[in-house]
């Protein structure tokens, strides 16, 4: 079985678990090399629940902060092993998320007491089907520890705070019509043509841009697939356009499926996907302490991330992790060693330890030492 070696720098830690094969489905080995590794801390109570691993402290501190990332790589696409090259490390998951999650188990392992409770959560399938979410799990059949005043998720952000993130909604608009022959088209109703309606009103869309928590988000709404036809000589009788809304966190999924029936007012809407927004949550205390500690500056997400996940549990939550998401899922994935470094260094202030805190720092720290 791979094992994780803790006490190596940030960096290696990041190669060590990149090296650890783990595209979806396939997450055993390295939830095993992680609970194994986590176990072996004193301080921490951990717990698995199938490849997901949950580990806390129970120090009594007024505030918890929940710190999570993925497990989870899309396919490989011959970008393994892991290499490094000048200030740069690549490989599949570099980026999305195990330079993250090397950060969570470095924190996990050398913050021993921290000056808040801690909750990490290094979690299974995010690259697939909600239904297979490791977070979507443990929310449905332990809700409770993923409890917090304030959640960190270690997606890639260029190091900096993405906060909150916009819901997504996907619709069908549909048209109907009359078959006819192509050769007596006059006798039918081409329902291809009725979607010019759809596509005229989404060309004429002007997007809310609500300003939550002092950040700027921006709405969208496309088309992203039209499906109609029947054959070559065939006036078509039905025609779908794909609908996609990214709405702002100051709206519900209700809301947003609310605009698009009066948005779309006259024809036929079905909802065939949907996912809620995520508040920012900046001006809580929890979350405006971090955010002075990273550098006092964030940006909104615009994409959806499993913040919204601890955002429908009451937790308010941001991502901050290295690398820059445009390099998530391409064969080239690869995470600015300097972000790795930023985020360990940065969260390590914040949570009140220095740069050589480690177990055995402190009198009180060490093997058993807060269980």
């Amino acid at each position: 079985m791979p094992r994780l070696d803790l006490s190596a720098d940030v960096v290696a830690l990041t190669e060590q678990l990149v090296n650890i094969e783990s595209v979806s489905h396939h997450e055993r080995e390295i939830a095993d090399a992680v609970e194994e590794a986590l176990r072996a801390l004193g301080h921490l109570q951990v717990s698995r629940h199938g490849h997901t691993i949950v580990a806390r402290t129970d120090l009594g501190r007024a505030e918890r902060v929940v710190i999570a990332g993925h497990l989870d790589t899309v396919p490989l696409n011959d970008n393994l092993p892991a290499r490094r090259e000048g200030d740069l490390l690549h490989g599949l998951g570099t980026c999305d998320m195990k330079g993250g999650d090397a950060v969570i188990l470095k924190i996990a392992a050398t913050v021993p007491e921290p000056n808040r409770d801690l909750t990490f959560i290094l979690y299974e399938a995010e690259e697939v089907e909600e239904a297979h979410n490791g977070l979507n799990k443990l929310a449905a059949s332990a809700p409770e520890l993923m409890a917090g005043d304030f959640a960190i998720l270690m997606e890639p952000s260029n190091a900096g705070v993405e906060a909150g993130c916009q819901g997504t909604i996907r619709v069908d608009v549909r048209t109907t019509g009359v078959r006819a022959h192509a050769a007596r088209s006059w006798q039918g109703e081409n329902a291809i043509h009725a979607a010019a309606g759809i596509l005229n009103r989404l060309a004429g869309y002007e997007p809310r841009r609500p300003v939550i928590d002092g950040l700027t988000y921006h709405e969208g709404l496309n088309a992203v697939a039209i499906r109609g036809g029947v054959a070559g000589n065939v006036i078509p009788d039905a025609c779908v356009v794909e609908v996609n809304h990214r709405f702002a966190p100051d709206r519900s999924e209700a809301e947003a499926e609310a605009f698009l029936r009066e948005f779309f007012d006259g024809y036929d809407v079905v909802v065939t996907d949907s996912a809620p927004a995520a508040l920012p949550g900046l001006h809580l205390p929890a979350a405006k302490a971090f955010l002075d500690a990273v550098g006092g500056e964030a940006h909104p997400k615009f994409g959806w991330t499993d913040v919204a996940r601890f955002s429908g549990l009451g937790v308010p939550a941001v991502n901050f992790g290295p690398g820059d998401p445009l390099y998530a899922h391409k064969q080239d994935e690869q995470v600015p060693v300097e972000h790795i470094e930023r985020c360990e260094r940065l969260l390590r202030a914040w949570l009140g330890a220095g740069p050589d805190a480690g177990p055995d720092a402190g009198p009180e720290a060490g093997p058993g030492a807060a269980s």
